[in-house]
């Protein structure tokens, strides 16, 4: 879904992990003491928490949970994950028994859609029956009418192929949806997978070569035309390639946003006839579309032409299996799997059906989820305790704007006006989506899809050329994550993140404020950081700083981008600073604001004893290196290191610190110790 790829672009929780480290003279575990948010049997003690923090805090934790073999990696965000997944399974096990719902009713459709999926028997007698009417309608293709139609009914029916389109808010006028065209197109994870030159580039397009021609095999074709196919593929995808934007490109707000009208884009783009793409995607009076890749479109119109129909029913043809395939039998699923899974991500074991069936239960119908989720499982306590902390942080990220010393006051009264702006949504919407419309059955797996695909994007076409829903949700209640949205000057926390460790409403002050406090703070600092910050109050793109104080900004921020390109992460493979910046800048802030917050809140309590010999200050930076703990492959290591705008979980636990004045005091680091930086080389940003 590009909108929800778009608003984690923008700012969000979603995490990287650390690579699997050897850890050398570690103490034996003793047994975990349950219902402990902070637990001092996974602490390595053999190491200074002055010189690596997060393996001080999770040292014994890192040796003694691999990751499992059906995951890519393993940590809290993980355990948490899978803690919910059973709980949702509760969920839909239970609708699927219950023969008695009403006909149409939320409960009888996620019954039919998981049971379809738990039926192997029946998907592998239909075999590519789901998908032969969408191969008859490539293989009729004649000419470039043809070609463009398919390509628009595609997309109507919710599978973008060549590019993308979806509904978005207008960057400057946020009171409104338009459509949007986006790049897309591609098979593998990002430009940089086509372009680059090295040897393990290499390599992974080979191996995907080979994963097209098999997939080819698998739909009936001879292998020598299949090989023949998998290069046609790979040709055109190098071409959409070349002409895509790259993933720090995309962090710039400005250079996606480029108004056309229909007019301006059929000169842009003359070659595709985007009145009669417009007229069967159903919106035939676009007015204004945001084409945020213009150099895209406009190469588009060149590629065109530039392959033959032939060529393009091929690629159509393995985008249709590459988006269908973990839905159809065995061997598509398994031949997915081989790439996907294994080559890209190093996976050993794939997910039993059971998790997969629920992830495209989840997908399809989230929030019907979600409702049944939050009256079973979300206590109110949770939301009243977040929302005060809400309120706490508010507060001191009011006072850390007030005392910087390089803002200027015309910056400050508009940076505080966009802070007491912030629209803050805990647990679950206030109004849940209507399925009512979509028919769900048990006759076919992917009939479903398909029909829930369709579904929503209709939905989302309906809402273009209106005016914004507020109350919309980008995430499920379900979901082990948080964002910020700048279109709309929110910050989210759905309530499954509202739990140990990152929440506990029975715990310590110091605690939450170090987890689900800092999580606040990061996801406050989003409308301030290097995206974030060139929306105003209403999440409208305007320029609100002083020349003066973005160049002081943007200086403070160099210093968090040459920290990420110094990280060696795993092997010779760095952090990419530019691309995790606005992510670096949020942990950054995120821990200073929850800082202060509980600074704020101990003054006004008797002094706290310290817990398991920690003082308050201590288990506050204890409890965020306690968040991030995580065991990763190095496969998915690297592929994230390529595409991920998070850093990985031992940046995450330990260089936010390093720039943090009050962890300094907290553990005594001083000069020679290897979480010391200099203080003219400390990043203080908010």
């Amino acid at each position: 879904m590009k909108k929800l790829i778009l608003l984690l672009l923008a700012g969000s929780l979603l995490f990287s992990c650390v690579n699997t480290r050897i850890i050398k003279k570690v103490q034996v575990q003793k047994k975990p003491m349950k219902g402990r948010v902070i637990d001092p049997n996974f602490m390595d003690l053999t190491v200074r928490p002055a010189d690596d923090f997060f393996q001080f805090v999770n040292g014994i934790w890192l040796k003694n949970n691999p990751v499992p073999a059906d995951q890519t990696r393993w940590g809290s965000f993980n355990i948490l994950g899978e803690n919910n997944l059973k709980q949702v399974r509760t969920i839909v096990v239970e609708a699927s028994k219950k023969n008695n719902s009403p006909d149409g009713s939320n409960i009888q459709k996620i019954g039919n859609f998981f049971l379809s999926g738990m039926d192997s028997a029946r998907i592998e007698e239909l075999g590519i029956k789901p998908i032969q009417q969408r191969l008859d309608q490539i293989e009729s293709i004649k000419d470039q009418a043809d070609l463009q139609n398919i390509i628009a009914k595609f997309h109507k029916s919710g599978m973008n192929v060549v590019f993308d389109f979806f509904g978005e808010q207008d960057k400057k006028n946020s009171t409104m949806v338009i459509p949007w065209l986006y790049q897309g197109g591609l098979g593998l994870p990002s430009k940089g997978y086509y372009t680059k030159e090295d040897q393990r580039s290499e390599n992974i397009r080979n191996e995907y070569l080979d994963h097209i021609s098999k997939m080819f095999v698998l739909l009936g074709c001879a292998a020598e035309k299949s090989d023949e196919n998998a290069i046609v593929v790979l040709n055109i995808e190098k071409k959409l390639a070349d002409i895509s934007m790259t993933r720090v490109e995309l962090r710039n707000p400005k250079d996606t946003y480029n108004i056309m009208t229909l007019s301006d884009l059929d000169q842009h783009s003359p070659n595709f006839d985007w009145q009669k793409y417009f007229i069967e995607i159903g919106l035939s009076e676009p007015e204004k579309i945001n084409v945020a890749q213009p150099i895209f479109f406009q190469g588009i119109s060149d590629l065109l032409l530039n392959f033959s129909i032939d060529e393009w029913k091929i690629y159509l043809k393995w985008h249709l299996l590459n988006n269908t395939a973990s839905y159809l039998n065995s061997d598509f699923v398994n031949q997915n799997f081989a790439f996907y899974g294994v080559i890209l991500s190093g996976m050993e074991k794939m997910q039993p059906r059971w998790k997969r069936c629920l992830g495209a239960t989840e997908s399809s119908l989230g929030e019907a989820l979600g409702q049944l989720y939050v009256e079973k499982y979300f206590p109110p306590q949770a939301k009243s305790r977040a929302l005060e902390m809400v309120d706490n942080i508010k507060n001191s990220f009011g006072q850390r704007i007030t005392d910087l010393d390089w803002m200027s006051a015309e910056t400050k009264e508009k940076a505080m006006e966009k802070l007491e702006s912030f629209n803050v949504k805990i647990g679950y919407p206030d109004e849940w989506e209507d399925y009512s419309t979509l028919e769900i059955n048990s006759d076919s797996y992917l009939e479903n899809i398909f029909r829930a695909d369709k579904f929503h994007f209709e939905k989302d076409l309906k809402e273009i050329n209106k005016p914004v829903n507020r109350k919309k949700w980008g995430m499920t209640p379900q979901t082990v994550n948080a964002y910020y949205n700048p279109s709309l000057n929110e910050i989210v926390f759905p309530a499954a993140i509202l739990q140990p460790p990152f929440f506990d409403f029975l715990a310590d002050d110091a605690v939450n404020y170090g987890a689900i406090g800092a999580v606040i703070g990061h996801e406050m600092t989003h409308g301030f950081d290097d995206m974030g910050r060139q929306f105003d109050k209403n999440g409208n793109m305007i320029d609100w700083w002083t020349k003066e104080d973005e160049k002081k900004f943007n200086q403070r921020t160099e210093l968090l981008v040459e920290q990420g390109n110094n990280f060696v992460s795993i092997d010779t493979f760095h952090v990419n600073g530019k691309l995790t910046l606005g992510e670096n800048i949020a942990d950054l802030g995120g821990t200073v604001i929850a800082f202060q917050a509980l600074e704020n809140v101990l003054k006004q309590k008797p002094k706290q004893p310290k817990i398991d010999g920690f003082t308050q200050e201590q288990r506050f930076f204890l409890a965020w290196a306690n968040v991030w703990r995580s065991n990763i492959r190095p496969k998915a290591q690297i592929m994230r290191l390529k595409t991920d705008p998070h850093s990985p979980a031992d940046f995450r636990g330990n260089v936010p610190l390093k720039n943090h004045d009050g962890f300094y005091k907290a553990f005594n680091v001083k000069t020679g110790d290897k979480m010391y930086i200099p203080v003219e080389k400390r990043a203080r940003i908010w």
